[in-house]
């Protein structure tokens, strides 16, 4: 059974967000983000899961990883 309940563990911060690992890597395997050389871009065509926080993560919206540390991933939107 899938656990339904909103991910909490997503920092909002100035210029963009960070996120735990693990949660980079489902949002990878599952193809709600797709790498397109450095930039990831969001495809609508396929689930996100749940966030606590709305418009994390817009249709079409791209991102650029600007660190990886403490076992986290932080990201920055590009145009």
């Amino acid at each position: 059974m899938t656990d339904a309940r909103p991910f909490t563990d997503v920092r909002v911060t100035e210029g963009g967000l960070s996120l735990p690992e693990l949660k980079w890597r489902e949002l990878l395997f599952i193809g709600a983000l797709r790498a397109r050389g450095e930039i990831f871009v969001r495809d609508a065509s396929r689930p996100l899961p749940p966030f606590e926080t709305s418009g994390l993560f817009p249709d079409d919206a791209r991102f650029a990883i600007t660190a990886r540390e403490g076992g986290r991933v932080h990201l920055r939107r590009v145009p």
